[in-house]
This record gives structure tokens, C-alpha cells and sequence, in this order.
């Protein structure tokens, strides 16, 4: 930036560039208002992406692992683990955490938002399912989201916009499984356009889309709205890491300090937007303590960091005698169901889970560590011939599992560990529930029962899966009363009015669904309504 630059004053900065940044950048510099973005990554070059290597596998287990305290990329903060039965992933680049997740774009559904008045737990959003559906709908139509109008699970009207990807026949042994059993399924909504649109090309079925899709097609918010968002007259800078927000002596956010390269610079803004995910937005927040603030920004409430969500996800693999192509994606999912995502009392637990057949690309994925578990004879020797040839035949059923929120499951600055820059890291305080443990308990009899319906000749349960998910909600909850959550309905902070948070922190339940839908409706919802602040002069 020019000297010229760093004495701009701008209508917002924005923290942080994954999805909710890029649609808040985006939405802002369209109407005409000055918006800087400060990310603490980089882009990352799509020939740099895992699967354009042969040993794609391996390269995963490298820089594109999705737990910082595994990958060490420069970007990237260390995570204090040792108090949490999950630890958390998330990615530092432009695009965020959509470098490296697989594109499932499922909604919250409408009882999501009524958890306290259905079943007397957790709290109700201050936000209907109504009111959000014509921002989903306007990010879906924008990315290209593939997938068939007319599913039971959710109200009339959601209807993505291109046609659905091919089942696939390890999908179409999915769907038929279900039909034994008489049980909903639809084909998956995927944030991966079966036709061209805009900066995305048609998927290619490459089925490495966590990992990176060499086609160009995946919607990493890097391809899907940042190009978009700069063209509009946004402005980012990469390799800058927020040390802190700024206040005045009234206790208003002026703007952010941050460190590059070792250097240290102050941006000044009218409006601040933090999209550092549910991690880094109560870190942040926290880091910001001052006289005004002394227990962190925006924490009259005490809940900043508080009732963390992270969907502790389970699965079963099964490996069928046909040959069901599965290493075909996208990855992605086929086919989705909704079955068990509502509460039923006599399974013995409140809400429920989200179920998902995934393709098995590759061999370490669908042979090797699926079997580390069991004997060795059972992998190795003689058996491990069995295993490769077994992979072109599996199927990953896999469930999101409802997290309610829970005040002990929370992020603080760990007095200890540091940043390359010295800032203090998150520490991860979280446990499963009886509730959770007995939703996945459930649910995994599910999956099992599923394969078994399809035939399946051997199953491997996966009681959760290390590495995910990225899902990290909840830890600046919205609501309308200021003493039981940090933001109101349009993400402003109650204490800090021109500071507005759009990212996962502000979920109040986590629903079942995979969450970047709901996130980045919710970052649209919040921009228009910053747009009309800044334009009346607020």
C-alpha cells in the first residue's frame, strides 16, 4: 500500500477474506463505498492445488492439511488442543476455509432457527428461515449451485438454480438403499456448477474437490467472488495478520491494527467487519480488550467465545462386490437426506444428524485409513491386495451431527502460546454432550443399517473424523437482548455499533447442515444493511 493509501480513511474494512469476507467486499464496493479487506493468507496458485500432483494423497498430509497445528503454512496460527475431544480445521488464504472443504451447500432448515420454542433447548435465531431465503437464493444463483427443486425437507421455492450433478452408480446404490429402507433422499445440493457460470467452469467429476479442483469448478470464494469483488473497486491485502481492533475514546471501532512482514500498520475505517471465522472473530475480539472494553470488544455479555460449535461428524465405509466407480466426483456429495434431522423424543435425544453419500477417491482415503484401525492381517499381508481392489467399490456415508451450544465449549487466548508475530493463539476448550454422543450413536446405527440395505459386503465405522470438520459457529451468538449474545439480527456489535461480525461465530444453533450456505446468506443479509448505514450517513 502507498502512503497515500494508509491515510485513507475507508467507508469499512474488512477482517478477513473467506467466503462471508468476499461477499461482504463484493456487496460494499458495488454500491459505490470504499472497501478495504485485510487477510491474514495468501492466494493460493490453482497449480499449487493437491490434486494437480500424482502423489496428490500425500500432498494433502503436507501444507494442505486442514489442521493448522498440522500444515504450519506461514500464514497460519498455532491452536491450543489439549482441552478438546475435537480438534478444530480451518484455512488462512483468500477463499478461507472453502480452499479445502468439499462444496456441500445445504441449508439450515426452518426449525434451525426455532430450537428454544420446538424443543425447549438451546435459544430461537432472531431470524426466520423466511427471512433469510432470498439471500440463499441470491447466493446460489451468483456461484452456480447445482442441485433439484422440489426436495420435501424444506419449504416451497428453494430451487438451485443448474441442474443436479450425475448420481453416479455408487450414488445411484445410495439412492436405491434408501428406497429399501423408505427413506427420504434427494440428490445433494454442491456448490460446484454442473454447467459454466461466471469465473467457474462445469465440474469434470475430477472427485478431488476438497483438496483443490484442478477444473477450476469448485466455488472457493478465491474464483467465485473475489475476482468480482476487486473488479467492483475492493481492495485486499494479502499477508496481513490483525493484531487488534482499534477504538476511540467513546468506545467505537476506528479501524484495525496489522503486522506485515514485521511491520506494523494502522488502517482507519467508518465501519469494521470482522469474517475471521468462529475462531479468530472471538480471538480477535478478545485481543481487542481496552479501557472501554476491558473483558474484550463487544463482551458486556461475557459470551465472546463461548458456546462453540463444531459438528463432530461421523461415518461409516462400506465396500460392495460391484464396481461402483467411486473415486467419480464431485466430492460433493450425491445424495443427501434429512430422515433423522428433526427432534424425535423417543430416540432418547434432541435434534438430530444430516446423512451424505461421498465418493471414495483415492487409495489412501478408501483403503489404507479406513483399515489402520483394524488388525493388522486385516490390511496388510495377503489382505492388502483385497483392500486396493476393494476401493473402486465403496461408498462413504457420512452425517453432520447437530452440536447444540454449550457455554463450556469455548475459545480463550492461551496465556502461553503465540503467533510467529507474538499475538496470544486460541485455546480450544470443547467436549461432546451426552446429547451429541448420542445423536452420533444413533446415527451411525443408521449408516450401518443403510449399507447393509444396499449389500454390503464389509463396513468400517468412523466414530468421528479427524481433520473436520471446518464448521466453527457460534462463539459470537446474534440475538435481540444484548445481555444473552454479542450481535443483533444484522450482525452489529450491541456494544459497538459501527462494528458488524458475519461470519459463523454469529449462529445460534448449528443445525445439521454443512454451515458456508448459511454463512454466506447471512454475510449478504448484513452488507445490504450496512450499505444502507453508511449511504444514510450513520
Amino acid at each position: 500500500m502507498t502512503a497515500r493509501e494508509m491515510d485513507e480513511v475507508y467507508d469499512a474494512l474488512v477482517i478477513g477474506a473467506g467466503p462471508s469476507g468476499a461477499v461482504t467486499a463484493h456487496t460494499l464496493a458495488l454500491a459505490g463505498l470504499k472497501v478495504i479487506c485485510l487477510e491474514q493468507g495468501d492466494y493460493v496458485l490453482p497449480s499449487d492445488y493437491a490434486a494437480n500432483h500424482d502423489m496428490w494423497e500425500l500432498v494433502v498430509r503436507g501444507h494442505w492439511a486442514p489442521e493448522p497445528n498440522h500444515r504450519r503454512n506461514p500464514a497460519d496460527y498455532p491452536l491450543d488442543v489439549s482441552d478438546t475431544d475435537l480438534p478444530p480445521s480451518m484455512y488462512s488464504g483468500v477463499g478461507g476455509s472453502t480452499l479445502h472443504y468439499s462444496a456441500l451447500w445445504a441449508r439450515l432448515t426452518p426449525s434451525d432457527f426455532r430450537v428454544r420454542t420446538l424443543d425447549n433447548v438451546a435459544d430461537d435465531w432472531p431470524i426466520s428461515y423466511a427471512q433469510l431465503a432470498p439471500f440463499y437464493d441470491e447466493i446460489d444463483n451468483f456461484i452456480g449451485v447445482s442441485g433439484l427443486e422440489g426436495d420435501p425437507a424444506f419449504p416451497e421455492g428453494y430451487a438451485p438454480p443448474l441442474p443436479p450433478m450425475p448420481l453416479g452408480k455408487y450414488g445411484l446404490k445410495a439412492a436405491e438403499s434408501m428406497n429399501k429402507l423408505g427413506w427420504h433422499w434427494w440428490p445433494h445440493a454442491n456448490a460446484i456448477p454442473s454447467q459454466k457460470i461466471g469465473n467457474l467452469a462445469a465440474c469434470a467429476r475430477w472427485g478431488t474437490c476438497t483438496q483443490g479442483c484442478p477444473e477450476g469448478a469448485k466455488a472457493s470464494f478465491d474464483l467465485a467472488y473475489w475476482p468480482n469483488a476487486i473488479k467492483a473497486g475492493a481492495k485486499l491485502v494479502t499477508g496481513a495478520r490483525v493484531s487488534r481492533i482499534t477504538v476511540s475514546e467513546t468506545g467505537a471501532a476506528t479501524g484495525a491494527e496489522w503486522i506485515k512482514g514485521g511491520e506494523r500498520f494502522h488502517t482507519a475505517a467508518r465501519h469494521v467487519v470482522v469474517c475471521a471465522n468462529g475462531i479468530g472473530t472471538p480471538r480477535l475480539l478478545l485481543l481487542s480488550a481496552s479501557e472501554r472494553h476491558p473483558n474484550g470488544l463487544a463482551n458486556s455479555s461475557g459470551l465472546v467465545g463461548k458456546n462453540l460449535m463444531l459438528h463432530p461428524n461421523c461415518a461409516v465405509m462400506g465396500y460392495y462386490d460391484e464396481d461402483l466407480e467411486s473415486w467419480r466426483g464431485p466430492a460433493g456429495s450425491a445424495i443427501s437426506s434429512m430422515q433423522f434431522a428433526e427432534t424425535d423424543l423417543s430416540r432418547g435425544f434432541v435434534r438430530g444428524s444430516k446423512l451424505h453419500a461421498c465418493p471414495t477417491p483415492g487409495l489412501l482415503m478408501t483403503g489404507i485409513d479406513p483399515h489402520r484401525l483394524l488388525p493388522f492381517d486385516q490390511l496388510w499381508g495377503e489382505s492388502f491386495h483385497q483392500v486396493i481392489r476393494d476401493a473402486r467399490s465403496s461408498i462413504f456415508w457420512a452425517a453432520n451431527i447437530d452440536d447444540l451450544p454449550e457455554e463450556t465449549n469455548r475459545v480463550t487466548l492461551d496465556p502461553a502460546l503465540c503467533d510467529s508475530d507474538g499475538i496470544p493463539a486460541p485455546k480450544i476448550t470443547y467436549a461432546f454432550s451426552d446429547n451429541t454422543r448420542k445423536i452420533r450413536e444413533f446415527t451411525l446405527a443408521r449408516l450401518t443399517e443403510i449399507h447393509r440395505a444396499g449389500g454390503a459386503k464389509k463396513l468400517i465405522e468412523i466414530a468421528y473424523l479427524p481433520g473436520e470438520p471446518g464448521h466453527l459457529l457460534g462463539t459470537a451468538r446474534m440475538g435481540k437482548d444484548k445481555q444473552t449474545s454479542v450481535v443483533d439480527e444484522y450482525g452489529r456489535a450491541h456494544d459497538v455499533p459501527n462494528l458488524v461480525i458475519s461470519d459463523g461465530s454469529i449462529f445460534v444453533t448449528g443445525g445439521s447442515a454443512n454451515p458456508t450456505s448459511t454463512i454466506t446468506a447471512l454475510a449478504l443479509r448484513n452488507a445490504r444493511r450496512l450499505v444502507e448505514t453508511l449511504q444514510e450517513g450513520a
